[in-house]
């Protein structure tokens, strides 16, 4: 089995908002350093009840000459206390994508990408 075809993509989303949206925030960071922000339930906010939440978010890039994958970070929340909001200070010159995941422990692994 190709453990990837488990991961949900936007178009799978139904009432409930799973997709991590990425998004670059220009100017926060130092030089060539860039702050990314992930967030699950932007628009329509995501349940976060102890019975239904988004457990964590992890962040990936993929570099430009090689295409090997970086592991950027990974956030865990508390459900009901936290927000599945994360920001990571990046130097994204070197990668042509970012990749973002965020599981709820109801309905899985979902995937969303922006290409830079």
């Amino acid at each position: 089995m190709d453990f990837t075809t488990l991961f949900k993509a936007p178009e799978s989303e139904g009432k409930e908002k799973h997709v991590p949206i990425i998004e670059i925030l220009k100017n926060h960071g130092g030089k060539n350093e860039t702050l990314v922000l992930v967030t699950v339930g932007k628009e329509v906010p995501h349940p976060n009840t102890i019975e239904h939440h988004i457990v964590w978010i992890e962040l990936f890039g993929i570099k430009k000459d090689t295409n090997q994958v970086i592991c950027l970070g990974h956030q865990n929340f508390a459900p009901t206390f936290t927000e599945p909001t994360s920001k990571f200070k990046v130097k994204i010159d070197d990668f042509k994508a970012l990749g973002a995941l965020a599981y709820c422990n109801i309905h899985g692994v979902w995937k969303n990408t922006l290409d830079l």
